[in-house]
Parts: structure tokens; sequence; C-alpha cells
């Protein structure tokens, strides 16, 4: 099972969450990573306190990563399932 930390509202730290989630198979132009480290750093918490609006709610944290490609939609060309990635 997935877990990730997610915010349904702004606040303090009260408000993130331990939850699981469903990843599906990525679309056209996208691809699924197993993340092997996320790094938080100060906009994830600008993001959490509402200093810098997200796009919608709920949502996650961690702007910085690196993992592994499992999956890769349709279109893509330039990664394949096994790549090492960080964003």
């Amino acid at each position: 099972m997935t877990h990730a930390i997610r915010i349904h509202e702004t606040g303090g730290p009260e408000v993130m969450r331990w939850e699981s989630i469903e990843v599906g198979e990525p679309g056209p132009g996208e691809v699924r990573l197993r993340q092997t480290a996320v790094g938080l750093n100060f906009i994830d918490v600008y993001f959490r306190t509402g200093l810098y609006p997200l796009p919608s709610l709920p949502g996650g944290l961690g702007m910085e990563a690196a993992g592994v490609v499992e999956a890769v939609g349709g279109g893509v060309t330039t990664l394949k399932e096994g790549d090492r990635v960080a964003y």
C-alpha cells in the first residue's frame, strides 16, 4: 500500500495526515515513480501554512525528490522503466 503525507487545509504541522493513496497508471506524457528520497524545504512549509497557495487541496508535500521510473505513459520517449531520476 502506498502512503503520503497529505494536507486538506492550511495550518500548522497538525494539518498533516499520513494517508493511504491510490496511484494509478501514468497518462500521456507522464511517468510513475517509486520515490527513494524526498526533500522537505521551506516552500513546503509555505504551502502548508498557506503563505504560497497550492493549486488545489488536498495536496502533498515534497517538491524535490529522487526515485526510479516504474511505468511510462504514452508519448514518453526519453525515460524508460528502471531509469533513476530526480526533480
